[in-house]
């Protein structure tokens, strides 16, 4: 009798640990590109120098339960209501059982209220014939913001980032100049057209 009611504890201690496992046999590396970010953050993996920061970011943004999927289901049904704010992408490299090596990308939004979301593209091919759970994540604390400011991130959203690297702020500025100097020169073509008058 004694061994059944340790069944139960044993599963819970199973399924605490299986996060750890997943990253052992998980992501080497990861990088993470985004609104105000000069040049990508790259970020070791487990069993490298650093490698926990890795760890913990993967943890807060339920990767491990979008990749390999979790139970009880921590993902959400749909995506959050509400502004999200930035989104920042972040792809983890991960070694297959041959040594091959598979990409699986995932959506930060560090500073959406009240706490950090992620979003994993569903059915993302790893292991060779494994893919993605993939969904929405809420993160319950917000930890992965901390984590995610202390590798690299503001600490205060950028103004008008969606994750998009295209540079707006550079070409409003252009394309304003550009059609000032097109007024001028049609300006220009109409006055050398207009015809002069007669001197009398």
């Amino acid at each position: 009798m004694k061994r059944l009611a340790l069944i139960p504890f044993a599963i819970v201690l199973l399924s605490a640990l299986l996060p750890t496992v997943a990253l052992g046999k998980g992501a080497s590396e990861a990088e993470i590109i985004g609104p105000g970010l000069a040049n990508p953050i790259s970020l070791a993996g487990e069993g490298q120098a650093g490698g926990e920061r890795l760890m913990r970011i993967a943890e807060a943004a339920g990767f491990f339960a979008a990749t390999f999927g979790q139970s009880p289901d921590p993902m959400l049904d749909g995506r959050p209501t509400g502004s999200l704010g930035p989104r920042y992408r972040i792809t983890y490299v991960m070694p297959g059982p041959n040594n091959e090596l598979d990409e699986i990308r995932q959506d930060l939004y560090p500073y959406a209220q009240p706490t950090p979301v992620s979003y994993t593209p569903p059915k993302q091919p790893f292991f060779g014939t494994e893919q993605t759970r993939g969904g929405w994540y809420a993160a319950p604390t917000s930890f992965l913001k901390d984590a995610l400011v202390q590798a690299g991130l503001p600490q205060n959203a950028p103004t008008g980032g969606n994750g998009s690297t295209f540079p707006w702020m550079v070409v409003g500025p252009l394309a304003a100049l550009g059609g000032m100097l097109l007024l001028g020169a049609v300006a220009v073509v109409v006055i050398r057209r207009r015809p002069q008058a007669v001197a009398q």
